[in-house]
């Protein structure tokens, strides 16, 4: 072994792979190491977060667009938002029954000869309305009787707005007293809305006629208000 001056051997140097840490190789790549530690504790400590939004349960749905089908809160949201809409009351009314002398024998026994003779009848159409409220039904007379006092109307604003409110009460659709039209009747009474005239319900009023004589008449002969009426005046006329 090659000695020095002094004769002590001379010390080996250090491996050519080692760095010293005080060198400027050795500061980088503490550097780096804090970095990577650094950026592996941020990322552990995001993990807890990512996994509650994940496990929010009813609340999720405001936050994302996949549970608002089912979501409560959103279900409580669209009912505060939806307008509640007023109860509707019909805005054309009739006494319960019209003005006329009692009913005759004769009179009463004519209404089952027909339809016409009934309903021509101030005394025949309280009874038949009398039914029809035990039907449900009533909505279909009154409608009937609207027709006809519109059609005594002259008044151009007047004929307006009686017309507007029959179309409201009786043929609009969100109208709980809505009578039963076709579609062609229907589309004819649209079509006039835009310049109603006095006879702006004719069709309707002829259709819902129709359905009261076909339906709702032969089941008033047999009921107990015709036939109870019937017996009364029978009973009188014999005590006279």
């Amino acid at each position: 072994m090659r000695t020095d001056d002094g004769g002590k051997p001379a010390e080996a140097s250090p491996p050519a792979s080692r760095v010293d840490s005080g060198s400027p190789m050795g500061s980088e790549r503490m550097e780096m190491r804090k970095r990577q530690t650094s950026a592996s504790q941020e990322t552990l400590g995001s993990a807890p977060g990512q996994q509650g939004v994940g496990s929010r349960g009813s609340n999720a749905c405001c936050f994302c667009w996949c549970c608002c089908c089912s979501c409560s809160c959103l279900t409580v949201r669209n009912q505060e938002q939806r307008p509640m809409r007023p109860s509707h009351e019909l805005r054309i009314h009739f006494p319960t029954y019209e003005e006329s002398p009692p009913p005759t024998l004769e009179e009463v026994s004519a209404w089952a000869q027909s339809f016409d003779n009934l309903m021509i009848s101030p005394a025949g159409r309280n009874a038949f309305r009398e039914f029809l409220r035990t039907e449900f039904s009533e909505e279909n007379m009154l409608f009937w009787m609207a027709c006809e006092e519109l059609k005594k109307e002259a008044n151009k604003n007047m004929i307006e707005e009686k017309a507007r409110i029959i179309y409201e009460d009786f043929i609009s659709i969100l109208s709980p007293k809505e009578v039963s039209l076709d579609s062609r009747v229907r589309e004819i009474v649209n079509r006039n809305m835009g310049e109603p005239s006095p006879h702006i319900f004719d069709d309707a009023q002829l259709q819902i006629y129709t359905l009261m004589h076909r339906d709702s008449y032969p089941r008033f002969m047999n009921s107990a208000v015709y036939k109870d009426l019937i017996q009364s005046l029978s009973e009188t006329a014999i005590e006279a």
